[in-house]
């Protein structure tokens, strides 16, 4: 396992500038067919889930585990700490920091266009790196971020964990009538899973999400329930994102 030092990000020239912190890679331990960039939940890092990442029997997939800047979060009252964008109370028509996200899509972007173009790309995250994750998936699916710029990579496998899909309801109606943008979403598949018992992230908007993804046109979205399960992890769970990301990426 390595680390990278901090970078710059931007979804656009005239954005702000924002510092990333550190990235962790775990390094494929066969042949190297697929790379994943894994997004931490607010207030984390990149190293905790490399870790993890680490032990999973993927030994095909190189992990990168990018540490989201340092900002206020409005949810927290202001105060400042890792966070992939800006959010306030969970809401499914709510207002969304469409700059922040377009300038954490681009740095998970410009991470997997430096990686060989023969291997297959995916994101996944937990939480609000989930949240991240997805909205990279429509990003991918209609060509270019929130603020217009082009999305430069070819996404094959997408995986959120007790996350959420932020502005789901502006997505339908970018979605319709857009027949590239709809093939682009057939063409990526989609995991989802999510705990009953989760109370940061209540199971409602996790479920909605997926049905949001539904019928827009994504074809290949798999949605897991787990009874009793809150904010966290359990290995059932991970052991079915190992046979999901192996069946599609084969690692």
């Amino acid at each position: 396992m390595s680390y990278t030092n901090a970078s710059i990000g931007s979804g656009s020239r005239t954005a702000r500038r924002v510092e990333f912190g550190r990235t962790y890679v775990v390094r494929p331990k066969g042949r190297h067919l697929a790379t994943v960039v894994w997004l931490h939940g607010l207030g984390d890092n990149g190293s905790s889930w490399s870790q993890l990442l680490d032990n999973l029997p993927l030994p095909n997939i190189k992990w990168i585990c990018p540490t989201a800047p340092t900002r206020p979060v409005t949810v927290l009252g202001g105060f400042p700490c890792t966070a992939w964008f800006d959010e306030g109370e969970l809401s499914e028509d709510g207002p969304n920091d469409v700059e922040g996200l377009d300038a954490s899509a681009s740095h998970i972007a410009n991470l997997l266009s430096t990686e060989p173009s023969d291997v297959k790309f995916g994101i996944g995250g937990f939480s609000m790196g989930a949240a991240c994750a997805l909205y990279s998936a429509t990003c991918f699916t209609q060509g270019r971020y929130g603020n217009g710029t082009l999305y430069p990579v070819n996404l094959k496998a997408i995986v959120g964990l007790s996350g959420w899909l932020p502005a789901g309801l502006s997505l339908v109606n970018m979605m319709e009538g857009s027949h590239d943008a709809i093939g682009r979403a057939a063409s990526l598949p989609v995991l989802m899973c999510h705990g009953l018992g989760d109370e940061v992230v209540p199971y409602k908007f996790g479920e909605r999400s997926a049905q949001i993804l539904s019928s827009v046109g994504f074809t290949y979205v798999m949605f897991k329930t787990y009874e009793g399960l809150g904010h966290f992890t359990v290995p059932k769970e991970m052991e079915e994102v190992c046979l999901w990301l192996n069946a599609r990426l084969g690692a």
